[in-house]
Order: C-alpha cells, then sequence, then structure tokens
C-alpha cells in the first residue's frame, strides 16, 4: 500500500486560499519559464496539451498557441481557473481521461505533492500517443534545507524532541528509474539549484504561507505551533545562515524530468555485441592520434 504522506485535502484549501490573496509565484514563474524554454527546442507540434496541476493558470496560458488545444487539471474549481483552456477538475493522482489522450502533458510545481508519484507517472505514460512527451518540474530534496536544521534545531531545545515540519521532496537521482519504471523511453533528469535571499526568516515564513506552501504532512503535529519556537528557529537561522551583510539564504531546488511515450521511430540503444569495434582498439587508436 502507497504510504500517505500529505494531507491533501489541507494542501487544496491552502492553495485556494494563497490564491485568493495572490500567491507569491517567484518559483512558479522561474520553472513555467523554464519549461517554456525546454519546449521551443523540440522541433514539432505538440497539438494537444494538458497541464496537469500546475498552480495557477501561467503554465497553460504560456502553452496556448493557434492549432493547439490545451486541457488544465487541477483538483478544484477554484484552482483550475479560466482562461485559454479547457478546465478539468481532477485530482492529479486519479486522470479521467482516455488512454493516448495527449501529444504533450506539463506540470509546474505539483508533483512533490502526491502520495504515489510511481503511479501518477505511470498514468501520464497512459494518456499519451506513441512519441508523446511528459515534462514536469518538481521541487526537490535540498529545499529549504536551511529551515530544516533551524526547526529541528529549535524544536529540540523548546520542546524536547522535533517533529516533521519540511516535506521530503524527491532527489534528482530518482526520477529517471521511476520514469523508466513507468515505461517511458528516453529519460532525462537534471536539477536547478537557486539561492534566494531575505531580510529576516520571517519573510521566508510569510512567502512559504503566500505559496500555500507551510506544513500539510500527515504526521505533523496537530498542536499549535508555538511562538517561542519559531522565534527560536529565526534566531538559529540567522546565526547559521547569514550572510556578511545580515541578510538571510533560503535554497530552492527546482527538478525538471521528462520522458516520451515509446514510439518506433526513436533511438535504441545498440544490442550487446553489436559494436563495430571492439573499446580496446578504439582507445588504442586514440592514443595514436
Amino acid at each position: 500500500m502507497t504510504p500517505v504522506l500529505f494531507d491533501r485535502a489541507l494542501l487544496r484549501a491552502r492553495l485556494v486560499r494563497a490564491q485568493a490573496a495572490g500567491a507569491a509565484d517567484f518559483l512558479l514563474t522561474r520553472a513555467v519559464e523554464d519549461i517554456c524554454d525546454r519546449l521551443s527546442t523540440i522541433k514539432r507540434d505538440f497539438a494537444r496539451v494538458l497541464d496537469l496541476g500546475t498552480p495557477g493558470p501561467h503554465l497553460a496560458q504560456a502553452l496556448a498557441a493557434p492549432g493547439r488545444t490545451v486541457w488544465r487539471a487541477a483538483p478544484r474549481p477554484a484552482l483550475v481557473g479560466a482562461g485559454s483552456f479547457i478546465p478539468v477538475v481532477s485530482d492529479e493522482e486519479a486522470l479521467p481521461f482516455a488512454g493516448e489522450s495527449f501529444d504533450l502533458i506539463v506540470s509546474g510545481l505539483s508533483l512533490q505533492h502526491v502520495n504515489d508519484l510511481p503511479g501518477l507517472l505511470a498514468q501520464a505514460r497512459r494518456c499519451l500517443k506513441p512519441d508523446g512527451l511528459f515534462l514536469a518540474a518538481l521541487i526537490g530534496g535540498q529545499t529549504l534545507s536551511e529551515l530544516r536544521v533551524a526547526l529541528a534545531q529549535a524544536e529540540v531545545e523548546v520542546s524536547g524532541g522535533a517533529s516533521p515540519r519540511v516535506a521530503p521532496f524527491a532527489d534528482v537521482r530518482d526520477l529517471g528509474g521511476l520514469l523508466q519504471r513507468a515505461g517511458f523511453a528516453l529519460p532525462v533528469a537534471d536539477t536547478d539549484v537557486l539561492s534566494v535571499r531575505y531580510g529576516h526568516p520571517f519573510r521566508l515564513f510569510a512567502d512559504l504561507r503566500a505559496m500555500g506552501a507551510t506544513n500539510a504532512l500527515t504526521q505533523r503535529s496537530r498542536k499549535p505551533t508555538p511562538r517561542r519556537l519559531m522565534m527560536r528557529a529565526a534566531e538559529i537561522y540567522a546565526e547559521r545562515f547569514a550572510d556578511s551583510d545580515g541578510r538571510v539564504r533560503a535554497t530552492f531546488e527546482i527538478l525538471f524530468m521528462s520522458g516520451w511515450a515509446p514510439h518506433e521511430s526513436q533511438q535504441k540503444p545498440l544490442k550487446p555485441g553489436s559494436a563495430r569495434m571492439r573499446l580496446e582498439d578504439a582507445l588504442k587508436a586514440a592514443r595514436k592520434d
């Protein structure tokens, strides 16, 4: 049975509230720009596109183009929004689409909060036409490393123990294997790490609330967080992770993963023993040159 790490109902409620208040979207903007840049290098048309769960219409709107139909799926009507796309109310973990429905499936900063990522990838693979592309950006494991340290130390000092407060995000080394396991061909995974500086740790805390990205782990403590714990965490953060000018750093990692639905036209690895030159002979020839 797949472990339930995230309280997805709570996540949805926080995302709705964040979008209504004007979510902090600098990470999402960066992810959307990078996804669009990557797609611009692929010389082919994607007539039927699905934006899967991106928090906000940024990506679906960016991909809207003449001759292209874009669907946008999100788990609540308030999260789907309206624009130059077809809205679909759907949980990312239970896609309602028929097999081979899309030429392209994209997702921006949503999949880090699904409980069954391997299962979702398998569904996405089923929904792609042969030679269709899956391309997603999600939050990676280096994200908020400083905050993890500060919160853990503060909680030990204040409460005598630590509880889960920052999500266990994916590692880039795992993504290629997950794509292969789901049946994708030509899997690729890479990472973009950025450091954002704040005048005070509480500005970071405010941004996380404005993203709807505060603690939604099922194993989180249900007790109200003591103010003195957050005050002490901010002190530790400033002591350990401040630059010479007093501003503090926050690390964010965005992982990118892509894979293609198999098709006979795609490159395939050579069969073992089919090489025309032995590696030893090739190395000897290179040394002579």
